[in-house]
């Protein structure tokens, strides 16, 4: 279609695009990214390539706070000898293209742009330990009955100990693989967990109406016509998605959250609710238990081989 309109020249199957390596099982109808190379040379870089591996990229339990960072010249002295910024930098171009297990402490590391502490070294550190357990896993797409987008939002409370505000995170799949996510602090200050969790819904919302927009230009897609759904784990944040009476809990939120409830009305998309141990963006909000972050990982389809997901 494209050499009919532009010319062009047709090198074969593509094996590598921007350093992301594509892994094809043709035979069982699945596709592989991996960036396995690039973070072997991202190791070597920081001198970390004879490191021992670590099960999860942050310990449950971990606080991460303003007063870690340095105070003294001395440490400042001290922290300005530390690739800091380079590290969070070549951590945050494996989140964005092929890791999003990589997102929430990405995240975390990048609020200390500016005065990074020894504890937030160390933390950059413990990312690169998974990466060096984790580095042959690739972004597994494939084994879907219906290929259709489906999205999931989620929150803490509170869990900024600076500022006091929460963290939202969503991720979208698409045959069986995640296409789309984002961990991020929250602008507002929320002062319960229904509505932390409905400005994550409303953040969803947006990459929702994004995603179907670009999806129905593909003309690929007939699921696309249909709502995109969007799963939350908190009921009270759903039924408010679906309810249009004004309320005390509305009357104090920003009227732009608002318009999650017109977009259900639109039927561009429906919020339903998922129990939290199926809430696949859990891990883009929070550090979690090792078992129930590898459980969520693998189902955001971050594998380490494709006969991990049959």
């Amino acid at each position: 279609m494209l050499s009919s309109n532009f010319e062009m020249k047709d090198l074969g199957e593509a094996h590598y695009v921007l350093g992301i390596e594509i892994i094809r099982d043709r035979a069982k109808k699945f596709l592989g990214l991996s960036q396995k190379g690039y973070i072997e040379r991202v190791l070597i870089r920081f001198n970390m390539e004879d490191c021992n591996g670590a099960d999860v990229p942050v310990n449950k339990g971990d606080k991460f706070t303003r007063d870690q960072c340095p105070k003294s010249e001395l440490e400042k002295r001290k922290m300005s000898s530390k690739p800091y910024a380079s590290l969070v930098g070549s951590l945050m171009y494996a989140n964005i293209c092929t890791r999003p297990d990589l997102a929430f402490i990405v995240g975390m590391l990048g609020r200390f742009q500016s005065n990074p502490g020894e504890a937030h070294w160390m933390a950059a550190k413990k990312a690169l330990r998974y990466l060096q357990r984790t580095k042959g896993f690739m972004l597994v797409y494939g084994g879907a009955k219906e290929l259709e987008v489906i999205g999931f939002t989620d929150s803490d409370l509170a869990g900024d100990l600076d500022e006091r505000k929460s963290t939202g995170g969503y991720v979208f799949m698409f045959n069986e693989g995640a296409i789309s996510w984002r961990s991020a602090k929250q602008t507002m200050i929320s002062t319960s967990t229904m509505e932390a969790e409905f400005v994550a819904c409303f953040e969803g919302m947006k990459q929702a109406v994004w995603l179907k927009n670009f999806v129905s230009e593909l003309k690929l897609v007939d699921s696309i016509q249909r709502p995109v759904k969007m799963f939350c784990d908190n009921n009270s944040a759903v039924f408010f998605s679906k309810n249009n009476k004004r309320t005390s809990a509305s009357r104090l939120m920003d009227v732009k959250f608002l318009k999650v409830r017109e977009k259900v009305k639109q039927r561009a998309i429906v919020v339903e609710h998922l129990t939290t141990d199926l809430m696949i963006a859990d891990p883009l909000t929070k550090a979690l238990p090792n078992g129930i972050f590898k459980t969520h990982v693998t189902r955001m389809g971050v594998l380490e081989a494709f006969e991990k997901w049959e």
